[in-house]
Parts: structure tokens; C-alpha cells; sequence
């Protein structure tokens, strides 16, 4: 992957690509263009692929793949090991015109949920490409189309691709075939144009081979993005983050498999199937899926956190980090990385959002267990201790760390809401003056001076500032706001567009500049935080590695993770919009919308059993902001401080 220069200008004249006319992202490669490529994930319900794509120094194109499939098995069965092959330009087929080697020059490139290449060569043969994973079968597929663009007959000559290799697994011998269905020779009149397919699947070595039409393949690839399309739409005067909020819903929706314990939402990257976290899934997506109201997210949700009630026992001992290998195997590598805190505050905001009491009250026991952890866990400093943060140990995080205490706090305020509507109301004061407490233990532990701005230590004996002191900006605790925001936006921490994660490191993780991102825009922030959340954006849609957020840089080479997407997306719903659910047919809103717009809306929210639009305007007497169901329409004026409340029925 190519990184930015440091001094190059972000505006978007500078940028790569540029915003396609319908959907998505395009590349333009114009002559004297310097070699580039990229990788990109799509995922379908048995199978991820990721493309490496681009052009090298004659103009050629540059198309690769790593294939994987998760419900594969490999041995040992253990986090990594899904069935995956890595397939080169041997999957291009070599082509000849009148017997000479067709030489492609790549001039555009689109992705819009669908990788598409268009190259011509000098025969005046075009060629067009479109790369994209099967829906629901295990295949990665691409279309190819072939026109003959002279005012003469040529004759196309395809060489031949027939890839077999055995994989032994889990389930027996595995069969991966890799090949095309383009005839030998076809003779193309003027303008006539030859559409054949090519595909690399997998099966067990006795499984069935379906037979398989790629349009079909296409239309349904394009219907699921249609559908999620047009669920929570993002209205704004900024194009670009309208086109990254469309994209974020893709990448966090469709990394989502077909398992032996049913649906799971998974991490990806090469690395990550078949196997659940209580950060990314618990934590990150799961409150994020109820708002756009896509089932099969919303029962992979459900999953993850029902996989790991197993593991709460009376003896409380910490849950696992992650439950792998299709819900068979843990990994606990890294100890309590504060796993109970991100459980129950993705699962209670998951469980208030969702709008199913049925839901809230199966998750009930679940988010209780949790919040018992977290209190057997206090220090006596009135903090929670926990062995490692989410980032494992790469940094330093001492004994108790302030994200996980963040999230205990966080936990607890929603818990509160929660324990009302599943009838505990008697429960609700004391989990609240609880939050109290730690959030008082919170600034007496980890308030500080760090680096000379009057910030929060990550840890006792921390000295250098580092990304996570966002975190209580996103929970609401805004006693410090003004030092931690000029901090995570100083020179230290701010760089290249992002957050890194500590002072002094190039290393970053788009996770905590997405939570620091949405902190700034919560504590009311806006021009601030609109100005680098259209920085960020407009680095990661049209910069040298789109178009999603990424996990991290240099670890994984910005492997685009599902979750990440998902923490996008939250800035848009939580710190822009200011949505918190604060029941199963309530949430309170702090809309944070910029001077210089008049307008902006989310549309067809599915949260709360319910689907609605929300619009915030500026009208003479202030910011009013309307929200209609099928029902109602009922108009609010913000007075752009205290929240206001919403009943939807």
C-alpha cells in the first residue's frame, strides 16, 4: 500500500480517485500516470476476496486475489485457520489479436461495492472486468467483456486456465479450482463483443458443484447493496461523507458468514473468519446494526453475544476475547483485555436499539454478569483493572486503563435505560449512581497532566499522551474536553490525517480516531471535528487506499475490517446526529450540524422496531429537528445544549 506524502494537500483535486456519478469511487489513468495498486475486500456469505489491483509501470494491469472461505476449516483450527489461496496474474487469461499478444493499458477503475477495470490495447480491443464474490455461494467470480472497437473483424485467441489444488482440513480433502468458460478462438465483427466468466470456488472433496450463472451472481451482488443502500441514508451538504457513509455500510454489513453456529460478522482481512470479538463485534458493529435494520447483521449480532454466555460463570472468571474456529474454540491470548466492559456496553445498546424486548430481555442476564465483573474488578482507586486493553499489549496499559473503565461507565448509564424497559426499573437508580462513582473514580485516577495539556493518563505512570483519551469524550464525560481535543488534534497525536496511537509513533489504528472523532462532534465540537472527520475521509475514500477505514498502519497494511466500517458509520449516527438510545422506543438527540449548513438528514432508520426519518434544520428560531414515522411527524427546537428526547410511539 503507498502512503500520502505528509506535505501533499488533501484537498480532493489531489486525491487519486474522485466520486463516481451514481455510487462509489473512480479512478481515472491518464498517460504519465506512475505505477499504483491497492487491495480491497468483498465478502459474501461463503467466501471474502480480496483484490489486489492497479497499474504497473507500462500501463498493464495488475489484477490479483486472495481467496477465503471460513467455513473451511484448516488444521490447526485455530483463529487463521480458514481455507484461503492467494492467486497471481496467472488468473488473467493471456490474450491474442491476429496472433499478437494483446498488451492491456488500464484507464479506469470504479468500486461501488463492485470492482470494475476497463483497459484498451493498441489492436483496439477493449476490455472490461467486473470482480465481486458470489452472494450466497462459495465463489469468487469475475465477468469479462471483450469488444472489438476497430471497423474489422479480428480474430481473439484465450489461452486456457485450469487451476486444481487439494487442501487438507477440518471436514477432509478440499478441492480449490480456479478457471474460465472463454472459448479457444471467436472471430468479433466490428463492435461485437464476447462476455465470458472466470471463477476460483472450493468445496469438500465430495461436495456438490452447482451450476452457475454470473449474471445472476451479479444481480444479486448488486440487490444486497441496493438494499443496503437504501436503509439509513445519510443526507448531507458534503458529498464525500454521504459516499463514504453508503460504502461503511457495505464493509461493515457484508463480512458476515455462514457457520455451523449460524450466521457470524467477522473481522476479515485474510485473518479474521468464522470467529467473534467482544471488541469489533460486541463492542463496535453491534450497536451500530439496529439502526440499519439489515436481519442477517442483526442475527449474527445476536450470536456473537449468545456465544459467550457459556462462559459467564459464578466463579467470574473473564469471558474470552474471541470465540473461533465457528464458535467451537476460544483464544484468550492476551488475558482480561476488559472483554466484560465491551460486552455489556455493545450489548445494551444493541439490546435498547433494537426495539425488541425480547431481545432486551434475553440479553438481560448476559449485561448483569458483566457489570458484576466489572464491579468484582474495581480497584481501590474505584477503577476497573483489567490485563491488557483491545490493542492486546503492542502498547503499554498498566494494571487498570481508562478505556476499559470508559466503557464500564458507558456500560452501566445504558444498563440503566435498559433495566427500565425489561421491568427492573428498581434496578436503574443504583446502576446509575454507580456510573457516578466511577465516573468521579475516573477523574481522580486518570486525570492529569500529560505533555502540558490537562488531559487523562492512559494508565498509572503514563507520561505520554496517547489516542485513547478520547474515550470519555464518546461516554459523555466532558470535565476535560477542551485539553483532550487540543491534544488528540495537536501535532503529537494528529498526523497524516489520523490519530496515532501514541505520541512519538507512526503506528495508528483508524478504531481510535474513529472514537475520537465522534468524541469531538459529541462534546459539541462541530467545526472541529467536521473539519477533520472530512480530512479523514476525504484520505480514506479518494486517497492512495480506499475506501474504507482500516484497521491499522503498519500492522495488517490497512487491512480493511468489517467493524471499522461500523465505527464510521457511528460518527455519523452518535456524533453527528447525537442519537443514544435511552429505550426501546426512545433515544435522546444532540444533532451537531456546521454553521454553513442548513440541512441534513438520516432517512429510513430502522432502530427502535421502527423506521424513520430524522431532518435537522435551521430555521429563524434556531436548529429544529423533525422526526417523521409512518405514523407521526412531530417537530423539536433544540436549544443546541441539553439533549432533546424522542418518543416514537
Amino acid at each position: 500500500m503507498e502512503t500520502t506524502d505528509s506535505n501533499e494537500s488533501s484537498s480532493e483535486a489531489n486525491m487519486r480517485w474522485h466520486l463516481g456519478e451514481g455510487a462509489g469511487i473512480v479512478w481515472d489513468i491518464h498517460l504519465g500516470h506512475l505505477a499504483h495498486q491497492d487491495h480491497v475486500e468483498m465478502s459474501g456469505k461463503e467466501v471474502s476476496l480480496i483484490v489486489m489491483y492497479g497499474v504497473d509501470s507500462e500501463g498493464g494491469v495488475i489484477l490479483k486475489r486472495k481467496v477465503v472461505w471460513p467455513g473451511l476449516r484448516t488444521i490447526p483450527n485455530d483463529t487463521h485457520a480458514s481455507l484461503m489461496e492467494a492467486f497471481g496474474q496467472e488468473l488473467v487469461p493471456c490474450m491474442r489479436v491476429g496472433g499478437q499478444l494483446v498488451q492491456e493499458k488500464l484507464f479506469r477503475i470504479t468500486f461501488d461495492g463492485i470492482l470494475q477495470l476497463a483497459s484498451v490495447s493498441d489492436q483496439g480491443v477493449l476490455v472490461r472486468r467486473t470482480v465481486f464474490p458470489a452472494r450466497d455461494k462459495p465463489y469468487a467470480l469475475e465477468r469479462v467483456e471483450v469488444q472489438n472497437m476497430t471497423e474489422d473483424n479480428v480474430q481473439l485467441e484465450i489461452g486456457p486456465i485450469a487451476i486444481v489444488y487439494y487442501r487438507r482440513g477440518t471436514k477432509g480433502v478440499y478441492m480449490v479450482e480456479a478457471g474460465h468458460d472463454a472459448p479457444a478462438v471467436v472471430e468479433l465483427k466490428a463492435g461485437e463483443k464476447l462476455e465470458f466468466k472466470s471463477w476460483i470456488c472450493a468445496s469438500t472433496l465430495h461436495g456438490s458443484h452447482e451450476s452457475l450463472d454470473v449474471l445472476y451472481e451479479e444481480r444479486k451482488r448488486r440487490q444486497f447493496l441496493k438494499e443496503i443502500g437504501s436503509s439509513l441514508q445519510l443526507e448531507t451538504p458534503e458529498p464525500l461523507l454521504n459516499r463514504m457513509f453508503d460504502l461503511a455500510k457495505i464493509r461493515a454489513t457484508e463480512s458476515i458468514f455462514r457457520t455451523k453456529n449460524g450466521f457470524m460478522h467477522c473481522p476479515g482481512g485474510g485473518s479474521y473468519y468464522a470467529a467473534v470479538w467482544t471488541n469489533d463485534q460486541a463492542e463496535y458493529a453491534g450497536p451500530f446494526f439496529p439502526f440499519l435494520g439489515e436481519q442477517d447483521a442483526i442475527e449474527a449480532s445476536l450470536n456473537a453475544y449468545r456465544l459467550y454466555m457459556p462462559f459467564m460463570g459464578p466463579d467470574f472468571h473473564p469471558i474470552p476475547s474471541s470465540i473461533i474456529a465457528e464458535g467451537v474454540d476460544i483464544w484468550e491470548g492476551a488475558g482480561d483485555r476488559g472483554d466484560a466492559a465491551m460486552y455489556a456496553y455493545g450489548a445494551a445498546r444493541f439490546a435498547l436499539a433494537s426495539g425488541s424486548r425480547r431481545i432486551a430481555e434475553e440479553l438481560w442476564p448476559a449485561i448483569e454478569w458483566c457489570l458484576a465483573f466489572c464491579r468484582r474488578k474495581r480497584t481501590q482507586a474505584g477503577v476497573v483493572a483489567s490485563d491488557s486493553d483491545e490493542l492486546e499489549n503492542r502498547f503499554p496499559s498498566g494494571d487498570a486503563n481508562l478505556f476499559t473503565s470508559s466503557l464500564a461507565y458507558g456500560a452501566l448509564l445504558s444498563s440503566a435505560h435498559l433495566a427500565r424497559a425489561v421491568g427492573k426499573a428498581e434496578q436503574a437508580p443504583r446502576l446509575e449512581e454507580e456510573a457516578a462513582e466511577l465516573r468521579q473514580a475516573i477523574e481522580s485516577h486518570f486525570g492529569a497532566t500529560i505533555e502540558g495539556y490537562e488531559t487523562y493518563r492512559y494508565y498509572e505512570g503514563n507520561d505520554i499522551l496517547r489516542s485513547w483519551i478520547c474515550v470519555p469524550l464518546t461516554m459523555n464525560i466532558l470535565d476535560r474536553k477542551e485539553q483532550t481535543i487540543a491534544a488528540l488534534l495537536s501535532s503529537r497525536l494528529w498526523v497524516n490525517g489520523g490519530v496515532v496511537t501514541q505520541a512519538g509513533e507512526t503506528t495508528y489504528w483508524d478504531r481510535s480516531t474513529l472514537y475520537a472523532l465522534r468524541g469531538i462532534l459529541n462534546a459539541g465540537e462541530t467545526e472541529l471535528g467536521i473539519t477533520h472527520l472530512l480530512e479523514y475521509s476525504r484520505n480514506r475514500l479518494l486517497g492512495e487506499h480506499v475506501p474504507y477505514a482500516v484497521e491499522a498502519f503498519p500492522e495488517g497494511n490497512g487491512r480493511h475490517l468489517s467493524a471499522e466500517s461500523a465505527l464510521y458509520a457511528r460518527v455519523l449516527v452518535e456524533g453527528l446526529f447525537g442519537i443514544v438510545p435511552t429505550g426501546l422506543r426512545t433515544f435522546s438527540c444532540s444533532p451537531r450540524m456546521p454553521e454553513h449548513w442548513d440541512t441534513m438528514a438520516l432517512r429510513s432508520i430502522r432502530a427502535f422496531d421502527s423506521c424513520f426519518d430524522l431532518v435537522v434544520t435551521r430555521g429563524d428560531e434556531g436548529v429544529l429537528v423533525t422526526c417523521v414515522t409512518p405514523e407521526k411527524q412531530e417537530i423539536y427546537l433544540w436549544n443546541q445544549d441539553s439533549p432533546i428526547t424522542i418518543h416514537l410511539r
